[in-house]
């Protein structure tokens, strides 16, 4: 005898597929159009170049031009990125990429002054915090970011200049990222000194202590020695042969008059003369009051226990620990990196960022 199904099991049974059918159906619309919405550069002011501009700034040595590139369109969630170096380049942010667009993120890329494809004058009084700050305030306002849907990320020397902009602007900021950079210079050279030095073969150390000793820094040496003992163990932990491609075109066209006059030629702290080696806004981080999120990775040029201080320094701060990362923990330490970011910008966006 045949199994046969009641006939009202049935009629049930295909209404609820066509109901299932038909949330589907209109939840793969909805992402469709997000999707459109999202890609869509039309009537936008770079709409002829795919989302680059050149954007002019005013300085106390002349008028120069910047270069941005917007990926996507969001009116709440709009980040700008500021790269490491200083004389770094936005290629090191390529990755973003990966994760933000699926994410619904508007974001920035940004050559700084002096870097890549921006405008590289000569003049080394240009390269100072302050004129800094001031040339991100230039590019917002060029941008119309404001502080319903600014979000600023720095890396490394990127994380000081969005703190002094914060610590100046912050009004026109809806949240702060500081990724992989303490607020104290002494501090991180205090990290080099007695943790990292420390980590190292005695040799090793030695030997390159020695040649910064004769500020031999063109001496093949001492990268060779460098390049296994440091920058693949706390710069981007990876075998030099399989760094991604950004990152080895960024070392290539990093500007370094800008690096060495602010960073010094040193990979341990900042010496010398470097402009930035006193810079300590430690004490003022309280002082910042909208969201902000601080990035800190287990095997980082800079402390982790440090940067997760910071984030309770802040009114509205947030720890992101990378485990597995170091300096560019957005590589080697990606997806931790990328969902505490996508994570914050989202829980700031719908007002439910605790602090944590």
């Amino acid at each position: 005898m045949k199994n046969i199904l009641p006939c009202w099991l049935v009629c049930l049974f295909f209404l609820l597929q066509g109901c299932t059918s038909s949330s589907d159906s209109t939840a793969s619309e909805n992402s469709t159009a997000q999707t459109i919405d999202y890609l869509d550069y039309s009537g936008k002011p770079d709409e002829l170049s795919g989302g680059a501009r050149r954007i002019k700034i005013n300085t106390p040595k002349g008028e120069f031009y910047v270069w941005t590139k917007r990926v996507g369109n969001n009116p709440t969630m709009k980040v700008l990125l500021l790269h490491g170096g200083p004389g770094g380049t936005h290629e090191a942010f390529e990755c973003f990429d990966s994760y933000l667009p699926k994410e619904g993120i508007e974001y920035y890329y940004y050559d700084q002054l002096g870097s890549h494809y921006s405008d590289q004058p000569n003049d080394t009084s240009l390269w100072n915090n302050a004129r800094f700050v001031e040339e991100v305030e230039q590019v917002r306002k060029a941008l119309n970011l404001d502080k319903t849907n600014f979000y600023l990320l720095g890396h490394s020397w990127g994380g000081i200049l969005a703190t002094e902009y914060a610590l100046k602007y912050q009004d026109n900021l809806k949240g702060l990222i500081i990724s992989n950079m303490v607020a104290s210079v002494p501090a991180y050279n205090k990290y080099a000194d007695e943790v990292l030095g420390p980590q190292m073969d005695p040799k090793v150390l030695a030997e390159i202590k020695q040649i910064e000793a004769k500020n031999d820094f063109t001496n093949p040496r001492y990268m060779e020695l460098l390049m296994p003992n440091f920058y693949t163990k706390h710069a981007l932990r990876m075998p030099l042969e399989e760094w991604p491609d950004p990152v080895l075109r960024m070392f290539n066209h990093m500007n370094q008059t800008i690096y060495v006059q602010m960073q010094g030629p040193s990979e341990f702290g900042l010496r010398g003369n470097a402009s930035l080696k006193n810079w300590d806004r430690s004490k003022d981080l309280p002082k910042i009051k909208v969201p902000t999120l601080t990035i800190g990775a287990q095997h980082d040029t800079m402390d982790p226990k440090y940067m997760e201080w910071m984030s309770t320094q802040f009114p509205s701060g947030r720890y992101l620990y990378c485990p597995n990362g170091s300096h560019m923990a957005m590589y080697d330490d990606q997806k931790t990196y990328f969902a505490g970011i996508v994570k914050f910008i989202k829980d700031v966006d719908s007002g439910a960022m605790t602090k944590k």
